[in-house]
């Protein structure tokens, strides 16, 4: 397992090679630049601004000094506030990655919890209730989500806020009670996490139903075994297996924020400013967002292969 695990990491240097010279190119085929503005700008200004940040070097040269920066941990400048690229992902992933991971925890519990009684009740009331969900929530975007929650609880009703985030914006607020406000906490949540808990819903549902007619179900039941033990340990594990495979995609779009509702609800988070960044043609910032958006999911899938291999004794990992 070890060693497969450092294949896995080594493997992901050619990724982000690749990653970071698609995005490379396509930011410099746009047309226009980052300094491009409806009132041009003093051509000594820009000039000046273009030799603060490169830009006046030769298209291959930028290339090399910015895989040069990169080998050395060096995400570039912001062209907004000349701020250092890593510092404001590490500033917007804080409050990304609790948004992240609370719409993570509904979905998983809501998406499991609907489709296993689905399935155990199949044709029943609780699997109509829990069919109705899965499709409702995954044919509405989580903008159309946001949009009627936003109308319903937060201005008709008004039971919530709606504008920035309820939970600390600094990892040293995490301990202080004053900094968690969970009336803004609720809809954003809510919104983020009801297509994905929607999605595995309908793939638990599909992946228990198959298991449940499988004959070592069936002779499970015959030794005399309590149903839920039947349903818990040989059931749920083997069912697992497919939910898994979705929930590490979803796990790494989850915390690694979510572009439109973090501009609906002002959270101030990565994905707010990923959509600020390319709103401003900020090159390192979006070259140094879109490079940690791919380690965030190649880690997830790494961290779903090695989840396997605990849900199912059968799949090892050769050395």
């Amino acid at each position: 397992m070890t060693s497969y695990i450092i294949r896995r990491i080594l493997q992901l240097i050619p990724v982000l090679w690749a990653v970071a010279t698609i995005t490379f190119i396509l930011m410099h085929m746009v047309p226009g630049g980052p300094f491009t503005q409806d009132k041009a700008l003093p051509a000594n200004i820009v000039a000046a601004l273009n030799r603060r940040y490169n830009l006046d070097e030769p298209l291959w040269k930028q290339y090399l000094l910015y895989l040069w920066n990169l080998l050395h941990g060096d995400l570039g400048l912001s062209f907004r506030g000349d701020r250092d690229v890593s510092q404001l992902i590490r500033d917007g992933f804080f409050v990304t990655a609790q948004l992240g991971v609370l719409a993570f925890i509904v979905a998983a519990v809501v998406g499991l919890g609907l489709g296993i009684f689905s399935a155990l009740n199949q044709n029943g009331v609780l699997d109509y209730v829990g069919v109705f969900f899965a499709t409702v929530g995954a044919a509405l975007p989580n903008f159309v989500m946001a949009s009627f929650l936003i109308i319903i609880f937060a201005v008709k009703l008004g039971w919530f806020q709606v504008l920035g985030w309820g939970g600390p914006i600094q990892f040293s607020q995490a301990l202080d009670p004053s900094a968690w406000e969970w009336k803004k906490m609720v809809l954003p949540v809510i919104a983020v996490s009801t297509l994905p808990a929607a999605y595995i819903a309908r793939v638990t549902r599909a992946s228990m139903l198959e298991v449940l007619n499988q004959d070592y179900m069936r002779t499970a039941r015959a030794k005399g075994l309590a149903n839920l033990t039947v349903i818990g340990r040989h059931g749920l594990k083997n069912a697992l297996i497919p939910v898994l495979t979705v929930m590490g995609p979803i796990a790494a779009v989850l915390v690694t924020g979510s572009f439109i509702i973090e501009t609906v609800f002002a959270i101030p988070g990565v994905g707010r400013a990923f959509v600020d960044a390319v709103a401003r043609r900020d090159y390192a910032m979006i070259m140094g967002s879109t490079l940690f958006y791919a380690v965030i999911v190649a880690v997830a899938n790494l961290v779903v292969d090695v989840l396997y291999a605990a849900v199912d004794p059968r799949i090892r990992y050769g050395r």
